[in-house]
């Protein structure tokens, strides 16, 4: 009999420096203005992103200056390693567990490269055993919190009783830059934010959900959708002004093929929650689905207080859901690099 796999809890970090909307506008303009002709053409594109406040690394005037990759690493290796641990002791402190009693440790973080890996660098703070098995994974960007935690969940069911924590991070505001500058980089701007999350995961225990399923679809050909590309200064983030119209297009049919893998139809999911990529995203996956404008309402909510922090944010807005009461099922949802759709089964405990 395969294991039933529960999430036992779930906790979120945040960086302490908070940025309005108003704010950002007005640094932007600062940024851009004189070295992007057509950037005051751009500057709808802050009042119309659905974000009206998001955490950053660092305070605002740290990225008015040009910035080196080692200057963008050092802030990663602090930075994310705090995000780490706080949310990690969060989820732990819920579950009534301790470091010690982790088996697995899955860290998911596309934002930053450090090596050793963060859960290796936390070991001391948080207490992890000298066994533990730890599994980094980089590269799956926006998609990381599903994937990740549909990872964990398969960790956790291939050793009955032992227990998984996956941790989130992302410092997506390091990416923002004075070089080369592009529309992309002004709208990534206008949408991205930094944060943590973290869940406990156990094949031995009962919590608030389980695992029921879980399904990713990659389309072919669609590299140049999203990802980051890679130049003297860092990370920079590619996005494709297409990904709206090819989400309105493709992603019913994926998810019907990804649900139907698991004897389920669109009919029978009483929740989708989405990773909230940005205000157009949402409206589209609203409209593929024929869910009515405004049904993703916690996706909003999330975009709107901490804007799109990469792969802790379907998590964030799994995490306002289970406050609320998750209902009979759910899907989790989001999308990544690949081009990829990820997608976790959720029944209420």
């Amino acid at each position: 009999m395969t294991a039933a796999v529960h999430l036992l809890s779930l906790a979120t970090a945040t960086p302490p420096n908070v940025l309005d909307q108003d704010d950002v506008v007005e640094a932007a303009t600062q940024i851009f203005s004189a070295r992007f002709p057509a950037f005051e053409r751009m500057t709808p594109v802050f009042h119309h992103a659905g974000v009206r406040a998001r955490q950053m690394a660092r305070p605002i005037d740290w990225y008015l200056k040009p910035r080196t990759w080692p200057d963008r690493a050092q802030v990663y290796d602090e930075v994310a390693l705090d995000l780490f641990c706080e949310a990690a002791t969060a989820a732990l402190a819920e579950a009534g567990l301790t470091g010690g009693d982790i088996d697995t440790i899955v860290t998911v973080s596309t934002t930053g490269i450090s090596t050793p890996s963060l859960e290796a660098r936390a070991v001391t703070r948080i207490g992890f055993r000298s066994d533990a098995a730890r599994v980094p994974v980089f590269g799956v960007g926006c998609a990381g919190g599903v994937t990740g935690l549909s990872l964990a969940a398969r960790l956790a069911r291939a050793q009955p009783g032992s227990t998984v924590l996956l941790v989130c991070v992302e410092l997506c505001s390091l990416a923002f830059r004075l070089e080369d500058l592009t529309q992309t980089d002004i709208i990534s701007t206008a949408i991205f934010g930094d944060g943590a999350a973290a869940c406990v995961l156990s094949s031995g225990a009962e919590g608030f959900a389980e695992v029921t399923g879980a399904a990713e679809h990659t389309w072919p050909d669609t590299l140049d959708i999203m990802g980051w590309r890679v130049d003297a200064t860092g990370l920079g983030v590619v996005l494709a002004r297409a990904l709206p119209p090819f989400i309105s297009r493709e992603i019913k049919t994926a998810m019907e093929s990804m649900l139907a893998r698991q004897g389920l139809g669109l009919d029978d999911v009483d929740r989708f929650l989405c990773h909230p990529g940005g205000m157009k995203v949402i409206e589209a996956i609203e409209g593929a689905f024929g869910l009515g404008q405004g049904a993703l309402d916690l996706e909003r909510e999330v975009l709107a207080d901490h804007g799109n922090m990469s792969s802790p944010t379907a998590l964030f807005v799994l995490d306002r859901a289970r406050r609320r009461g998750l209902p009979r099922r759910t899907v989790l949802s989001a999308l990544g690099p690949g081009f990829t759709a990820s997608t976790v089964t959720l029944a209420a405990a």
